[in-house]
Formats: structure tokens, sequence, C-alpha cells
């Protein structure tokens, strides 16, 4: 489906195409930053906030963000407390964390709506898990280059269309 949106100003017609095609697969390519021999992160961005570090970790159910995290997005009213999940740490244990749901996620192109979060206490390194990633519907980690890549968002190539903004062109009379 392709939408048009138009803006009228001074004789001056905007348009913008916006393809939203349902159902096909949009592809966006996240850089990696490999953090040591075995961790890779990624730069996303939580609701409105400046984008943040995130380690990528296929073996986490969840996204993880730190108490100082949610504490900003509480501020700009962008996360809503879900209920209390029992969550099994690396080592074994076992953990109580509240899950909270965010508004958005910005992960290169790629807009993911209304995440579920994990909350860690105090400012612990903040996971991109797998909860996340499926919204994304596919996705691949490559390490040579390092990056993720992400399939089916649709909202990537919205993304893309908006900024590409076409000049101004005069409207015939």
């Amino acid at each position: 489906m392709k939408k048009r949106l138009h803006a009228q100003s001074g004789g001056l017609v905007i348009a913008l195409v916006l393809s939203l095609t349902a159902g096909a697969a949009e592809t966006t390519n996240v850089p990696m930053r490999q953090g040591g021999a075995t961790t890779f992160y990624i730069e996303a961005s939580v609701g409105d906030l400046a984008a943040q570090d995130f380690m990528v970790d296929t073996g986490s159910g969840y996204m993880t963000i730190n108490e100082i995290t949610l504490a900003e997005l509480q501020q700009h009213n962008q996360a809503h407390y879900q209920g209390d999940l029992r969550g099994v740490l690396a080592n074994g244990s076992e953990i109580l964390v509240p899950l909270y749901r965010v508004s958005q996620l910005a992960i290169g192109g790629c807009l993911l709506q209304n995440v579920d979060a994990a909350v860690f206490p105090g400012k612990t390194r903040q996971i991109l898990g797998l909860n996340a990633l499926r919204q994304a519907g596919t996705f691949t980690f490559s390490f040579n280059p390092p990056q993720l890549q992400l399939g089916n968002c649709p909202q990537a190539q919205l993304l893309a269309d908006a900024a590409a903004v076409a000049e101004p062109t005069p409207v015939a009379d």
C-alpha cells in the first residue's frame, strides 16, 4: 500500500510518498562493536532517549534496561509496569525483576513498538534479548563484518522514506 501525504504552503506542494507494503521484508543492517572475545554491542534508542549501548545476547529471553534508563523513560511516560518476572541468571541463580513495556526501541532504522524490558538494578549493562529481536521477524548475527541484520522491518523503509523528502515543487495553476 502506498500512502501519499501532501502539505501546501504559499503555492508550493510537498508530496511525501511512504511505502507501507504489508508483509514486505525490509532489511536493516546494524553495525556491531566487539567488546571482548565473545561480546558484541549495538547502539539503540529506547523511547526518545539518546542512543545507548546494548549487548546483543541471543541467550537472553528479554531485553534488559537498567534503573537509570527506566527513570528517564518514566519521566517521559514511555515505560509502563507490566508485572514481575522471575529471571534465571547465567550462573543459575534466580532473581525477581520488574517488567516494563517501553514505547519504542529504535535499532538502526528499525523501529520496534511496545517492547517488554526487564529492569535490572543500578547501572547494569543493558541487553538486546530475543523478545526484541523476535519483533524484527528474522535476524542474522554476522561476525565478518560484525553486524546485526534485521528483517521484516517495514518501519525501516518508513523512516528512510520520511528522511528523503523531496524539494518543494511549484503547483501549476
